[in-house]
């Protein structure tokens, strides 16, 4: 486990998607209390929630730094949509979706909370978030990026539904602390 302060190596990787993957998504695991809302105008404080729970583990750190007026102007722009998707009542995962570049998709942010693993949730969560992406008129590619700091099933995943590598770039980072 990296030190406070300590700099890391880590691996990016772009992937896209030029067509809707053809055949059906995931059908929801049996006896799960689920549900995937659309959090319209989030506050910028309960996106930051979803971000810290989800990212804590794999050193999201970067919107920490971001002025929230900024932060807020994304989340509440037209072409930007946060979804939840809460299990037994809490949140249990989340998907934001970029589209304000034309004709592309990108999904900025995506993952589960850790006590939300292993019940069978994020193909399912991934699988809808892609079909939420097409589902937009005029979306002619999606686009997602994760690096070797994220949680070591994200890129299988993220391929298994259809994005495909289309480049890999070197980068560091100094170590955080996590926020509460």
């Amino acid at each position: 486990m990296p030190e406070i302060g300590e700099e890391i190596a880590y691996t990016i990787t772009w992937l896209e998607m030029d067509a809707r993957p053809e055949g059906t998504r995931p059908v929801l695991p049996m006896n799960q209390q689920v549900a995937l809302l659309h959090a319209v105008r989030p506050p910028v404080g309960y996106f930051l929630y979803l971000y810290g729970a989800v990212g804590a583990a794999h050193h999201w750190t970067d919107l920490y730094h971001e002025p929230r007026g900024d932060l807020e102007a994304f989340l509440h722009h037209d072409d930007a949509a946060l979804y939840v998707m809460m299990v037994d009542g809490w949140p249990g995962g989340f998907a934001l979706l970029d589209w304000r570049q034309e004709g592309i998709c990108d999904l900025a942010y995506f993952g589960l909370m850790p006590e939300a693993m292993g019940r069978g949730l994020g193909a399912w969560l991934l699988s809808t978030a892609v079909d939420i992406g097409w589902d937009r008129a005029g979306t002619e590619k999606m686009t997602v990026h994760t690096n070797t700091l994220d949680h070591p099933r994200a890129l299988p995943l993220y391929q298994r539904v259809g994005f495909v590598p289309a480049r890999r770039t070197e980068a560091t980072r100094i170590v955080e602390a996590p926020r509460a």
